[in-house]
This record gives structure tokens, C-alpha cells and sequence, in this order.
């Protein structure tokens, strides 16, 4: 498939209710779901498009609880602004496998990096989790 810049733009949109901008994402969730493969072929990527799908719902399930519409407004404008910076190739491979393939999270911390911070997450569990920690029994 050729690059053409203009392909894939979207104007910004306002979404007027909750259901438009869930419409919006599910299009959006479509649009990222179909392009799995065309991905993995663009960049010859050493994954599967099944794989890419696994971490494209991963990055929507991580905003799924979001219910302020000015702010799905704007996570759906920065997935569009992925969805067509990735489709025209204007992303490395390093982009591709670091920022959208890697899982988020907190990264490991040391004891010592623990200890500067003053405390230890790990160990706190809020009560209201109903975990117990293994520690403590």
C-alpha cells in the first residue's frame, strides 16, 4: 500500500454524547484492529498480527473505565494520531516495539530505590483489597 499523508487524516471532532464517543472508539479500535497485519508487514516485525491485536486491546482496555468525554475526545485524537503516524511509516522499528508492543507498567525497583522513597509499596496492601499478604499470615 502507497504513503499518502493525507490518507488517513481526520479532523478534530468533539464528540456531542458518551455514545458518539463510544462510537468513535469502537471505529478507532476497528480501525487499529484491521491494520495488524499491513503493521507487521510495513515494519517486518518478528510478532504476529495476533500479537499485535493482544497489545492493541491491551492499550484500550488500559482507558476503558474512562467516562469524561472531553478527555475520551482527546485519547482519540492521540490514537489517531498513532493510528497514521504508524500506517505512513513515520516511526522506526525501535517506536513500533518499544512504545506500542511493550507492556506498561511500573518498572522493577531495587531495595534501595524503595528505600529512598520511603516506603514499600509491595508490602502495603490496602485493606479494602481483601488480600492477604503472604508475609503477614
Amino acid at each position: 500500500m502507497s504513503t499518502i499523508p493525507a490518507r488517513l487524516a481526520r479532523t478534530a471532532r468533539i464528540s456531542g454524547s458518551a455514545e458518539d464517543a463510544r462510537k468513535r472508539v469502537i471505529q478507532l479500535y476497528r480501525d487499529w484492529y484491521r491494520s495488524a497485519p499491513e503493521i507487521c508487514s510495513l515494519y517486518a516485525l518478528n510478532v504476529t498480527p495476533a500479537y499485535v491485536r493482544q497489545c492493541i486491546r491491551a492499550r484500550f482496555e488500559e482507558d476503558r473505565y474512562v467516562t469524561d468525554t472531553r478527555l475520551i475526545d482527546i485519547l482519540i485524537q492521540k490514537g489517531r494520531q498513532e493510528y497514521q503516524e504508524t500506517l505512513n511509516c513515520w516511526k522506526q522499528l525501535d517506536h513500533i516495539m518499544g512504545i506500542l508492543l511493550a507492556p506498561r507498567g511500573r518498572p522493577q525497583r531495587t531495595f534501595l530505590q524503595k528505600f529512598y522513597e520511603g516506603r514499600d509499596e509491595d508490602a502495603v496492601l490496602p485493606a479494602a483489597t481483601g488480600i492477604v499478604h503472604p508475609k503477614a499470615v
